[in-house]
C-alpha cells in the first residue's frame, strides 16, 4: 500500500470516528442549542468549524464531485407516500416524517448531489413541540384531542432542499395603461354620471438585483408551505458540513436545478412586473410587454430547518410544518364538527334574538 493510500485510509478512519463520542462510543447528535455536536448519553460536546456559504455560478450547474458517497449518506423510502429522506449510515429511519408509517425501506439508490449550505436547527423538538402547542391553542375549531395529542414523538426534525438564485436583471418594457374618471354629462331628465379612461403609452428600462430568490426544491415540503413558515435568514447560511444531519433527516429532492431556476424566474418576471407598474399612476392595464435579461446568476443548493408534525383524524392524515429557525407554524389542522355545529346554532340564535328584538319595538 502506497503512503497516500495510507493517508485516505487514515482520514477515512477519523471521519468515521468522529461520530462516536469518545467518553462512551455513543453516536454523536448535532445539538441545536450549543450549535455542536453533543453526546445524548453523557452529554459531552465538540465543536466544529463553520464558513460561510458561498454562491455558485448557475452556468456550472450541478457538478458531479458534489456528490454524496455512500460512506456519508443513504436513502430511506417510505412505502406509504413515497417521500425520500437522506440519513447518516449510522442511522435508521424508524418512521416517515410526512406521515409517520414505520413503512420506511433503505434503497441501494445513491443520495445524489449534496448541498452546499444549510441553515442549522436552532431548538431542539421538545422547543418544536411547545411552538406547536401554542399554535394549534389559537385554532378554534381544531379538536381538543388534536391540541392535546402533540408530542414528540409525532414532530421529527428535517433539513428540506431548495434552492436560492441571485440575479442581476435589465427590462425593457412597453404597454399602455389608463386611469378611470368621471364626469356628469347631460341635463335635466338625461343628466348622468359617465365613466371614462384616460390611456397613456409607456416605456422604459428597468433595472433591479434579486437576492436569495427562495424556492424548494420537495414536492412533499413545496412552495406555499415554503412560503407560509418563511422568512428564513438565507443571507446567514453556513457552509455545507455533514455533522449538521448528524440526528436528523435530509428530505431528497425532487425538482432539479433547472426546474427551480425557471420558477424563480417567474416570480422575478412577476415581481418585476409589479415594480414597473408602481411606478406610474393607473388603475387599468390594457398590455404590458417585458423583456428581462439576466446577469451574474447564481445559486445556492440550501438546506433548510423545518420540524414536519404528523397527524391521523378521523382517517385523514394532516401534516404542520415548524420553521426550526425562527418557531414560525404552519399546516393543516382537522376541524371539529361539535364546534361548527354550536357556532351555527350561535349564530342562528343572534339572528333570532335581533328580528325578535325589532319586531317587539
Amino acid at each position: 500500500m502506497t503512503e497516500n493510500q495510507d493517508l485516505n485510509e487514515e482520514k477515512k478512519q477519523v471521519e468515521a470516528d468522529s461520530i462516536k463520542c469518545e467518553a462512551c462510543g455513543s453516536n454523536l447528535v448535532f445539538d441545536p442549542d450549543s450549535q455542536c455536536l453533543k453526546c445524548p448519553h453523557c452529554g459531552t460536546e465538540i465543536s466544529f468549524d463553520t464558513n460561510d456559504s458561498q454562491e455558485i455560478l448557475l452556468s456550472q450547474g450541478f457538478n458531479n464531485d458534489l456528490a454524496w458517497t455512500a460512506e456519508e449518506a443513504v436513502v430511506f423510502r417510505c412505502e406509504n407516500c413515497g417521500a425520500k429522506v437522506v440519513m447518516n449510515p449510522n442511522e435508521t429511519a424508524k418512521s416517515c416524517p410526512f406521515c409517520g408509517t414505520a413503512h420506511v425501506q433503505k434503497l441501494e439508490e445513491l443520495a445524489g448531489i449534496k448541498p452546499n449550505a444549510v441553515i442549522p436547527f436552532t431548538f431542539d423538538d421538545k422547543k418544536a413541540v411547545d411552538y406547536s402547542k401554542q399554535w394549534a391553542k389559537k385554532r378554534f375549531y381544531a379538536p381538543r384531542k388534536f391540541k392535546k395529542n402533540i408530542c414528540a414523538d409525532n414532530v421529527k426534525g428535517v433539513y428540506t432542499p431548495s434552492f436560492t438564485f441571485d440575479s442581476q436583471t435589465v427590462s425593457y418594457y412597453h404597454g399602455r395603461i389608463g386611469k378611470t374618471h368621471t364626469r356628469v354629462v347631460g341635463s335635466g331628465k338625461n343628466r348622468r354620471v359617465q365613466t371614462y379612461v384616460v390611456w397613456r403609452n409607456i416605456s422604459g428600462t428597468y433595472y433591479d438585483n434579486f437576492d436569495d430568490v427562495l424556492i424548494t426544491a420537495g414536492s412533499k415540503f413545496g412552495q406555499n408551505e415554503l412560503d407560509r413558515v418563511s422568512p428564513y435568514q438565507t443571507n446567514q447560511s453556513r457552509e455545507y458540513e455533514e455533522n449538521y444531519l448528524l440526528g436528523f433527516m435530509a428530505y431528497h429532492y425532487d425538482s432539479e436545478l433547472t426546474e427551480c431556476w425557471g420558477e424563480a424566474k417567474n416570480r422575478i418576471d412577476a415581481s418585476i412586473k409589479n415594480s414597473i407598474l408602481s411606478q406610474y399612476v393607473h388603475d387599468v392595464v390594457d398590455y404590458i410587454n417585458i423583456s428581462t435579461t439576466h446577469q451574474n446568476v447564481t445559486y445556492k443548493y440550501v438546506m433548510l430547518p423545518v420540524y414536519i408534525g404528523n397527524y391521523k383524524y378521523n382517517k385523514k392524515h394532516y401534516n404542520f410544518y415548524v420553521n426550526g429557525s425562527t418557531g414560525r407554524v404552519f399546516g393543516k389542522i382537522p376541524k371539529s364538527i361539535l364546534k361548527i355545529f354550536a357556532t351555527v346554532l350561535l349564530g342562528l340564535a343572534i339572528v333570532a334574538g335581533i328580528v325578535l328584538l325589532a319586531y317587539l319595538q
